[in-house]
């Protein structure tokens, strides 16, 4: 507050030496602007918009996607814990926004498909395994979704932003360049244009950064509840082999 203050009163006592005074507010800001000034606005405009709208998308997703596994998890437990693969599988398919039940699905309807035969070979266990391999990578990559760009814009929108700084100070250079009696007044709006490009790359940033961890440790998360449950699944299908091969 103290540097902006300064740099507020420095602006009035050049417009009291008999420059113009700059006013700093949206509208005299928008109208120095130059088009490549405009071009970084609308840019991180852009960001801004793709920043929100991923945002809440993946909120929705992943609070949906725990809320679902929550109520399947118990549900899909009992049946399995009564040897009713089909039941399960059905389950299943009614909880298709949670990600347990679609690594889930996949073990199962690969164990089903071979449940007709007197025994399961090793080969077939492999075949549920790499098919719940494949559901984790699947699944992982659609939880991630959107989210490599608000990396991008984390990364990419301060320089955006600084971009502008440069053009409005360079822009501030060439007024005082093309007459040495100006003062600040005439180089104001120059000069706002680079901080306002400043502010608003840092404002976008920062949040991107934030929701950017967030949601990956929201992936992480739902990573190692698929990768457990589908460690328990393989331990279920062992034991349904040893029973088949002891009876």
């Amino acid at each position: 507050m103290t540097f902006l203050a300064s740099l507020l009163g420095f602006f009035l006592v050049f417009a009291e030496e008999g420059e113009p005074a700059f006013e700093f507010s949206f509208y005299s800001i928008a109208s120095e602007l130059t088009i490549p000034g405009w071009a970084v606005i609308i840019i991180l405009l852009l960001q801004s918009i793709f920043l929100i709208a991923v945002g809440i998308e993946r909120w929705l997703t992943y609070n949906k996607a725990k809320q679902q596994s929550r109520q399947y998890a118990p549900k899909v437990a009992q049946a399995l814990k009564n040897s009713n693969i089909d039941e399960a599988i059905n389950i299943s398919d009614k909880h298709k926004d949670s990600h347990l039940a679609m690594v889930v699905s996949s073990g199962l309807k690969e164990f089903s498909a071979h449940q007709g035969n007197d025994d399961i070979s090793a080969d077939e266990m492999e075949a549920s395994k790499r098919a719940l391999q494949r559901a984790i990578a699947v699944k992982t990559a659609e939880l991630k979704r959107g989210l490599s760009g608000l990396a991008t814009i984390g990364s990419t929108a301060p320089f955006v932003g600084l971009f502008g700084t440069v053009v409005g100070i360079i822009g501030a250079f060439v007024r005082l360049a093309a007459n040495e009696s100006a003062g600040i007044g005439l180089v104001g709006g120059a000069i706002a244009e680079a901080l306002v490009a400043t502010a608003f790359g840092i404002g976008v940033a920062v949040p991107a950064v934030w929701l950017f961890n967030y949601f990956v440790n929201k992936v992480t998360s739902f990573s190692v509840e698929m990768e457990n449950s589908a460690s328990e699944l393989v331990d279920y299908f062992l034991k349904q082999r040893t029973k088949r091969l002891e009876g």
